[in-house]
């Protein structure tokens, strides 16, 4: 997934950069309004973080820029100017989200990926793989059409697993997607292991057509079977 995020403040923007790029992201960056316009019609993203407030211009023309031009890119407004006037003339103008200035990178990692989740999904509610269904909408689990009962975390693990489906999921990247800022206090993740090892013993009394594998020392990966 390639990002491109639009920050002035070049702290924060490295801070960002260096923390979606720990995911995996491929991260791109500008700083003002003219090398933001540049790229974003001249490259394809699959989310773009802006801030309103730019040298030589205003972020909320960019993403107007941005809407005129009939692109697709998901927008995530990152701003200091907590005005619900700003808010909602965002949100009017295409923005998927928007988060105010302090926030914390756990949060921004999270809002990216739920983002990028319902691009993928394409406007879906349900995810679909073998004899299981995933409402995420009622956060349900139907396997063989039963309902099957998870804990919030277990169903937040599950969703994150089918909408990662056959992809290598690390420990830490787990945690921080499901548990965010508690995450960083933590000495290790056996509480991962520990709510995995539960959402595991579940599927297999339900009988499941999905797995749940250990890649030793790293992480996890859900399969079908």
């Amino acid at each position: 997934m390639k990002i491109l995020v639009i920050e002035d403040e070049i702290k924060l923007l490295s801070s960002i950069k260096e923390s979606l790029e720990r995911e995996n992201f491929l991260v791109e960056t500008a700083s003002d309004y003219y090398s933001a316009i540049d790229k974003i019609f001249i490259y394809e993203y699959d989310c773009i973080l802006l801030d309103i407030m730019l040298p030589n211009g205003n972020g909320l023309k960019i993403l107007q820029d941005i809407k005129n031009a009939n692109k697709r890119e998901n927008v995530i407004i990152i701003s200091a100017k907590h005005s619900l006037d700003d808010k909602l003339k965002g949100l009017e103008l295409g923005a998927d989200d928007y988060l105010t200035k302090p926030f914390h990178l756990a949060e921004l990692n999270a809002r990216v990926k739920a983002v990028l989740r319902r691009k993928q999904l394409d406007g879906k509610t349900t995810i679909e793989i073998t004899n299981c269904v995933l409402d995420i909408k009622e956060r349900t689990i139907l396997i063989n059409h039963e309902n099957v009962a998870l804990n919030r975390k277990e169903f937040d693990i599950l969703n994150y697993f089918m909408v990662n489906k056959n992809r290598l999921i690390t420990k830490s990247a787990m945690a921080e997607h499901v548990w965010g800022d508690n995450s960083d206090t933590a000495d290790n993740f056996d509480f991962v292991y520990y709510q995995i090892k539960n959402l595991r013993k579940k599927l297999q009394i339900a009988k499941a057509e999905i797995e749940i594998q250990s890649i030793y020392g790293i992480g996890y990966k859900l399969v079908a079977l």
